[in-house]
């Protein structure tokens, strides 16, 4: 009897050693190299990632605002992780910031470049690499990149040109044109669209133009500049807010601001931004100019985590805010 038991008990052991084995295969499995993982489906992907965001530069108001909202997007997601680098409008900084992304091996590269050309090659490097990235608001040139995100500068620029012939009216008059920074797509492109909106006017001529590099102070200068040689300026067309405030101080200055129209561009809901400059009549009108910031935050999910391929080309809607609709404008895009 007591073997019987004995035996029993010996048979019960070795059941249950052996079905405690099979349990454990059962929750491992061996990958290639031998080593093993955990299974029930998973795949061993990355759950957490690294974003390198490459900004042009952060004198400008619309900049800052364009990496508050990346970042507020991203915050939105725990598993995203944003590194920033100021370029301060320098091409060879600018270079080295993605150098130096693209040594730390970052997931997504997201750069606003300063200039087109002089970036190009650098982009094109990230993306050889394997590195998906993304372009805000300025473009680079070729196509080795995963998506551009930016607004229709050529339109944009249009509109301010067919609100300035059709305030100007028959008479015309005199304009004076404050652009960017010189090599960046969106000045050119801003230029262009609005030659294309006054031509429907012969009478509208712009007699003076200048860079001011899409910085406030600057514009002072230049417009300081253009009020000394130009005894009649009826607009200041500034190809963003910042530049056409900028003359809006510079010709105030010189007790001229009454005898002048200023347009710009950005629309920013901010208590500094072009919306309350045009609530507050500084401004004739400015043209929203949407940052692409959480756009590019809604791509960068859609290829790191879904592994779903993107548009190339998301072009961001604008609209004309003036006098007439600026505080609905101001309230829409979450101005307080």
């Amino acid at each position: 009897m007591k073997n019987t038991k004995k035996w029993l008990f010996l048979v019960f052991v070795l059941v249950l050693s052996l079905s405690l084995s099979l349990a454990a295969c059962s929750n491992t499995s061996e990958n290639t190299s031998g080593t093993k993982k955990p299974s029930g489906g998973d795949s061993g992907e990355k759950k957490n990632f690294l974003i390198g965001m490459s900004q042009a530069n952060l004198g400008e108001p619309w900049r800052v605002a364009m990496n508050d909202q990346i970042k507020a997007a991203a915050d939105e997601y725990p598993e995203l992780k944003v590194v920033f680098a100021d370029a301060a409008q320098d091409n060879s900084k600018q270079i080295a910031d993605v150098e130096n992304f693209i040594q730390q091996k970052v997931d997504l590269l997201i750069i606003s470049p300063n200039e087109a050309k002089p970036l190009t090659a650098v982009v094109k490097k990230a993306y050889d690499s394997g590195i998906p990235v993304i372009v805000l608001d300025r473009k680079v040139e070729g196509d080795a990149y995963t998506q551009y995100i930016g607004g229709d500068n050529k339109l944009i620029g249009k509109k301010a040109g067919e609100f300035v012939a059709k305030m100007l009216g028959d008479k015309g008059g005199n304009v004076v044109e404050i652009k960017g920074l010189e090599g960046a797509t969106p000045q050119q492109e801003r230029h262009d669209g609005f030659l294309e909106g006054i031509s429907s006017n012969p009478n509208v001529k712009i007699i003076a133009a200048q860079n001011a590099d899409w910085l406030k102070d600057k514009a002072i200068t230049v417009m300081e500049t253009m009020l000394q040689a130009n005894k009649k300026i009826d607009v200041v067309y500034g190809h963003n807010d910042p530049a056409a405030e900028g003359a809006y101080i510079a010709a105030k200055n010189a007790n001229r601001e009454k005898d002048i129209k200023f347009i710009g561009i950005d629309g920013l809901p901010t208590p500094d931004g072009g919306l309350k400059a045009v609530m507050e009549g500084r401004l004739s009108a400015t043209y929203i100019y949407p940052t692409g910031g959480k756009e590019a935050i809604e791509s960068a999910i859609s290829i790191l985590e879904k592994k779903e391929k993107v548009e190339k080309t998301v072009i961001l809607d604008t609209i004309e805010a003036t006098k007439d609709n600026a505080e609905q404008v101001y309230k829409q895009f979450g101005g307080k």
